[in-house]
């Protein structure tokens, strides 16, 4: 048994999604073998997502039978220097973004981040809507940050997620009053300054809009991808494809587009209700050519669960079941991503 023993039979592990075995893929960083173990590296960079987490599965089964340990590990090639990681312990930065306020675009946020850390993944989220923080609430994160003896600041957590927010750095009723440069200062010093430690995913609330904050981060860190949120109404639709032209011109991935408030379930009569209109976002998605990560029902569930700090992917039923699907999708595409990166590596 030597190495070229284990790439013949990692050769028949199958990428789904980029249509060929993961060594003619160039998802295999290296192989090692001594007598008593064999060692796989892969470039796989969404952890915990469905896929990769299959391929894992399909490598540990090519190699099941070796009179040998096989250690697994992944680990992308994220193709910066040191001197360009902002946060060189965080595998993937993902904005959650959306083109107008009232979409739902804080509670998309966090269970996205809530949905991820349930399934293994090491998360942050960071609240960078400067001007209308409200992801505190919506975990019930009643713990503000500690400072180190460096002044640097320890996140507190919440649902397994480590959380940072301008809400814990104002008063609770003091108006955030900001032009661009000092937007600009505030975000990129979190950046610095927070001990995010090793994350898989650092989530980031965004402001709704295409304004100073969205600039600073495009400017300051290598985003993973974006995930746009909208409504099924024509005007959120309009305001969507102004963030999804925002993502463009700064060559940042877009994962795709969740379409929340898609339809509203009556409890009493047990119909669906298209409040806001009917498959804006697929249709919006279709048109752009871009993924559709699902819809997510209008259910007051979903509101009592911001409310008292409880993220409804957590929870049991359809709408929590939306969720989960949503966030699978949005790992499984940032895995593509990554993996396509590597590819033109």
């Amino acid at each position: 048994m030597d190495e070229d023993d284990v790439l013949d039979r990692l050769r028949t592990v199958e990428d789904p999604d980029l249509g060929d075995d993961i060594v003619s893929l160039d998802l295999v960083n290296s192989v090692s073998v001594d007598e008593t173990t064999v060692r796989v590296s892969l470039a796989l960079g969404a952890p915990y997502s469905p896929t990769e987490t299959d391929i894992a599965g399909a490598v540990r089964d090519a190699l099941s039978d070796l009179d040998r340990e096989l250690d697994l590990s992944a680990d992308i090639d994220t193709g910066l220097s040191p001197d360009e990681q902002v946060l060189p312990g965080v595998t993937n930065i993902v904005a959650v973004a959306s083109g107008k306020g009232g979409v739902g675009k804080s509670t998309v946020a966090v269970n996205l981040a809530a949905g991820l850390a349930d399934r293994g993944a090491r998360v942050g989220l960071f609240d960078a809507d400067i001007y209308g923080p409200n992801v505190p609430r919506m975990v019930s994160a009643e713990e503000r940050p500690q400072a180190t003896d460096q002044e640097t600041i320890i996140p507190p957590e919440r649902f397994g997620v480590k959380l940072m927010s301008m809400d814990f750095l104002v008063g609770e009723d003091d108006p955030v009053i900001w032009r661009g440069p000092m937007v600009h200062k505030i975000i990129t010093q979190l950046w610095d300054d927070v001990e995010w430690g090793d994350l898989d995913y650092l989530v980031v609330d965004l402001p709704p809009g295409t304004g100073d904050t969205q600039l600073t981060l495009l400017q300051s860190v290598p985003l993973a991808g974006a995930v746009i949120v909208t409504t099924p109404q024509e005007v959120a639709l309009d305001d969507a494809r102004k963030a999804l032209r925002m993502f463009g011109k700064h060559d940042t991935p877009v994962l795709g587009i969740v379409e929340n408030m898609s339809s509203f379930r009556c409890p009493d009569c047990g119909s669906d209700h298209a409040i806001f209109g009917e498959g804006g976002g697929r249709r919006f998605a279709e048109e752009v050519d871009m993924p559709f990560l699902g819809e997510i029902p209008l259910d007051p569930g979903v509101r009592q669960g911001g409310d008292e700090g409880a993220p409804v992917v957590l929870d049991d039923g359809d709408t929590s079941a939306a969720f989960r699907q949503f966030v699978e999708r949005a790992a499984d595409n940032i895995g593509i991503v990554r993996r396509r990166q590597q590819q033109r590596r």
